[in-house]
């Protein structure tokens, strides 16, 4: 197999996850990391073991050795460096959100199919062997037709006015904090379990804690804050949201997210009642997934390569009894995505893994529709398609 030349901008929380899950398919070469400044380019270049640093992220695309850009950069970013690396005919992975609104999402999805690149987000729940596995059930009827999905995601990362993060500032993190952080997960893996697409939705949205406490250096997210060396400012985006989703079969659905909820601390849960039986998966016990029944007793699948279906065993690496967690979900993402690249396939063949720039686009919309849905006093509002 031909080598792959990747190279990552932005390399703070989430960027050394993107760094070690390439480099455990075997054939990718790290190329190089961008920076804000050519010495932090360097630093963070040497402590991935990135062959070259860069001080911007120009620098980095223009690099021929690089092929996959990764867009690990604070949201305010996310457009300016994915539609320079498609411009340059690089293919792309991005956090989400793909960009900060859905017109520039939109202006994405374009971009992405003139230059014919292969683009994906990472909604790395998609990669769990047994979100895989309930997929297959739903889709084959197993449970029947769904009428009702529902759950939450709930954090405490943000329960103290000390916590602070670039994603409570509205000019670097968009309109949204907890929506477009974490409910933006949950809304795609609904879609993405069902089939179904969410097609309007009522929102109610809470800023529990008004006013936080803003160090005057910098903090990388999950990180705890004291007082002290800190300016008060006032948080204009929600920590707090509960929302009502309609899907386009006629399903209902509702969902909560917040940042301010103790002792969760990556709690993501969702459950999909259908017509005869139910199936739950919670993030926080992923190697679990739970069916519900009226006529016989509840089951419990525990993941086991020979136990759940041949689609989804491909995502599962060890065997039954040993635990496979978030990291593993993420490097399934890129497998599937640098196994496409390798393969020359057209990029509009990823496999249903992998979310596309118009899943991207998609979740920026539904964010968008429970804001306006909030702003306008908690009413019905369609999501725009």
């Amino acid at each position: 197999m031909n080598r792959i030349g990747m190279g990552l901008v932005g390399a703070g929380f989430v960027g050394p996850h993107h760094i070690d899950a390439v480099r455990r398919l075997g054939y990718v070469d790290i190329v190089a990391v961008a920076g804000s400044t050519e010495a932090s380019g360097q630093q963070k270049a040497a402590a991935v073991g990135a062959k070259r640093g860069y001080g911007s992220y120009q620098a980095l695309i223009d690099d021929p050795e690089v092929q996959v850009v990764h867009n690990a950069t604070p949201n305010f970013l996310h457009y300016d460096v994915t539609s320079a690396a498609l411009a340059r005919g690089k293919h792309v992975v991005s956090d989400k959100p793909l960009a900060m609104t859905a017109a520039q999402s939109k202006k994405l999805v374009d971009e992405a199919r003139r230059a014919g690149v292969v683009t994906a987000v990472t909604f790395n729940y998609r990669g769990n062997p047994l979100v895989q596995h309930a997929r297959t059930v739903i889709a084959r009827g197993d449970i029947g037709e769904p009428h009702f999905i529902h759950g939450h995601y709930l954090q405490d990362w943000l329960l103290k006015d000390t916590d602070y993060s670039w994603r409570l500032d509205p000019e670097r993190g968009g309109a949204s904090s907890a929506l477009g952080d974490i409910g933006s997960h949950w809304c795609d893996l609904a879609q993405h379990l069902t089939g179904l697409t969410i097609t309007d939705v009522l929102g109610d949205i809470t800023t529990v804690i008004p006013t936080r406490k803003k160090p005057r250096g910098s903090r990388e997210a999950f990180q705890t804050g004291k007082a002290g060396d800190t300016d008060d400012v006032r948080i204009a985006v929600e920590d707090l949201a509960s929302v009502l989703v309609r899907f386009d079969n006629g399903a209902k659905g509702s969902f909560s997210v917040g940042q301010v909820c103790g002792g969760h601390k990556n709690d993501l849960v969702i459950e999909v009642s259908g017509a005869t039986a139910s199936v739950a998966w919670r993030q926080e016990h992923q190697n679990e997934l739970w069916f519900g029944h009226r006529d016989r007793a509840n089951e419990v699948l525990q993941k086991d390569p020979s136990l759940i279906d041949e689609a989804a065993r491909p995502y599962a690496h060890l065997p039954a009894g040993h635990q496979e967690a978030w990291a593993d979900a993420f490097s399934n993402l890129m497998r599937d995505i640098y196994g496409t690249i390798a393969g020359g396939t057209p990029y509009r063949a990823l496999p249903p893994t992998v979310a596309t720039f118009e899943d991207g686009y998609r979740a920026n919309a539904i964010v968008e529709a429970v804001l306006e849905s909030a702003r306008r006093g908690g009413v019905w509002t369609e999501v725009a398609r």
